[in-house]
């Protein structure tokens, strides 16, 4: 293993092992809870810009293998670990984990006190902080960080968009059979906006029962009113995605001729911040966001609890009940989760209903959308 350094925007001087890439990032680090899905997390494109450290303390024990790839590349800046695992035993691994940094360009920092840094980031917050194996020097770094651009100056969706439009084809994989479960037949036809759609995200909705096309992040508003309007699709579905919501004005644009023109609509997420956005409620950052895969979530509508998945740093307000029923509350801080609007086919969740990694029980909400656009035919 080389070595490597740390340097947070709060003066923290760290060194380190690594077992990624040997390269210097800068980026936020945030924390994730979750016990398992270390693949999954750093290929979501929502983690772009984003240093990821692990409370799990051993790493890298099943390997990686391409199945559970939640987008093509891995996007997050970095993980940090406290123990990374070389020696992988999984009889779905293909590879290991720090050959699929090296392979991404992500750095992977071990043998570090990730205790230290979660209680760091809980008591003052997510910060902006450079990781590297080239530079060692303290005041180097600080400069290196001091002359990049924050993440919220950054627009990661123009990163992580699909640049060609296309079919879903899958539904669900089994991984135990090696295979992704027969697609059952179309029901409803969608558009689903990508600002950084999780693959999982996808699979549902094709597994739901809908025909999903995959448009990037650039399309008009009209053209989908206009397909709307001609019977061409029966709705929108806005995905998760990366970065600060406020930055993307062109989306939100977008957005609101959807909503003039009442197109059904469905956002996770991003989607979900996008929505509130374009009612006219921007979003506010939280201390250090919602990440793992345990956060429990009260359904408003039956009062059951779910343990869901999370991964956000954005959150709407609390005066968006003016035009919105809150379907979903966060029990750990009583944030909005859920929203239906009023008076409009228009409905969102906060947290991350397909799971990958994460339990799976709000795996239902994908099929009320599809309940949504067969009553607004």
């Amino acid at each position: 293993m080389q070595k490597a350094w740390l340097y947070l925007e709060n003066g923290t001087f760290l060194e380190a092992n690594s077992f990624g890439a040997n390269t210097t990032s800068v980026g936020e680090i945030v924390f994730n809870t979750s016990m398992s899905g270390y693949q999954e997390i750093m290929s979501d494109p929502s983690y772009a810009g984003q240093f990821v450290t692990f409370t799990m303390t051993e790493i890298g024990n099943v390997g990686v293998n391409d199945e559970d790839m939640e987008s093509k590349a891995a996007h997050a800046k970095g993980m940090i670990v406290r123990q990374y695992q070389d020696r992988y035993s999984n009889f779905r691994a293909e590879g290991s984990l720090s050959d699929f940094l090296k392979k991404h360009n992500v750095i992977g920092i071990c043998d570090i006190d990730t205790r230290y840094l979660t209680k760091m980031l809980r008591e003052q917050g997510s910060m902006m902080m450079v990781a590297s194996t080239e530079v060692s020097d303290k005041e180097e770094l600080k400069k290196i960080l001091e002359n990049s651009p924050r993440i919220e100056d950054v627009n990661y969706i123009e990163q992580v968009s699909t640049k060609e439009s296309y079919i879903h084809q899958n539904g669900i994989y089994d991984p135990f059979h090696f295979k992704y479960n027969d697609v059952p037949s179309v029901q409803a036809k969608i558009v689903a906006i990508d600002f950084g759609v999780k693959r999982n995200i996808l699979n549902e909705l094709t597994e739901a029962g809908m025909q999903v096309e995959v448009v990037p992040n650039t399309i008009s508003g009209d053209e989908l009113v206009t397909r709307y309007q001609n019977k061409e699709i029966d709705g929108v579905f806005l995905s998760n995605g990366p970065g600060d919501p406020l930055v993307l004005k062109y989306e939100q644009e977008q957005i609101k001729k959807l909503l003039a023109a009442k197109v059904p609509i469905f956002g996770i997420c991003l989607g979900h911040q996008l929505l509130s956005i374009s009612h006219g409620y921007d979003t506010f950052k939280l201390k250090f966001g919602h990440h793992g895969g345990n956060h429990p979530v009260k359904n408003e509508k039956t009062g059951v609890v779910e343990i869901t998945a999370q991964n956000h740093n954005y959150n709407v307000p609390e005066s968006i009940v003016e035009i919105a029923e809150v379907t979903h509350v966060n029990l750990f801080d009583d944030t909005i989760e859920g929203l239906y609007y009023k008076d409009e086919p228009v409905f969102s969740v906060q947290h991350h209903p397909e799971s990958s990694p994460g339990p799976k029980e709000s795996r239902y909400i994908f099929g009320e959308f599809l309940s949504l656009l067969k009553s607004n035919r």
